[in-house]
């Protein structure tokens, strides 16, 4: 089968991006950094065009495309964390990288991607087949902006704060 990567495109940030993405997130890695033999609109002969790296196991390239796009949040990256300490974790790293929290979860890296940094119990929770314990978790998750794994499972449990 054909490999599925992510590529994200960035104004002259590409290979600064990857190499801050390379170093916040475990099981992560540089690769090729391109660079142009000719000029595009957006990058002259000779500067870096495309990087390659891996992101927490997945692959990626990194384009200077030019200021004519920009990130937006109806595209985010999904990080499921293996609980509280890692959400705090990464949530922490992307703040100190310059990022800008949003809401339920959502926070908007120093270059503009908006990931989800969300507990993989979540997931679970929100697959629950009891509406009760899901409205429960959803009205919990609606009034954060972090994710807190102890109080959403309270939440879902019906058990009082």
């Amino acid at each position: 089968m054909t490999e599925l990567s992510h590529c994200l495109w960035f104004n002259g940030q590409a290979e600064e991006a990857a190499r801050w993405y390379c170093s916040a997130f475990p099981n992560s890695r540089m690769g090729a950094v391109i660079t142009t033999p000719v000029d595009t609109p957006a990058v002259k002969q000779g500067g870096v065009l495309l990087v390659e790296f891996t992101l927490a196991g997945q692959p990626y390239a990194a384009l200077n495309g030019g200021p004519n796009f920009s990130f937006t949040p109806a595209v985010s990256l999904v990080l499921s964390c293996d609980g509280q300490d890692e959400v705090d974790r990464v949530w922490n790293a992307i703040l100190d990288g310059g990022g800008q929290p949003m809401a339920c979860g959502w926070i908007t890296d120093g270059y503009g991607v908006s990931w989800q940094v969300v507990p993989a119990e979540a997931f679970t929770m929100l697959k629950d087949p009891d509406d009760a314990k899901r409205r429960r978790y959803m009205q919990a998750m609606m009034d954060m902006v972090k994710l807190d794994l102890p109080t959403l499972r309270r939440a879902f449990d019906g058990a009082a704060d």
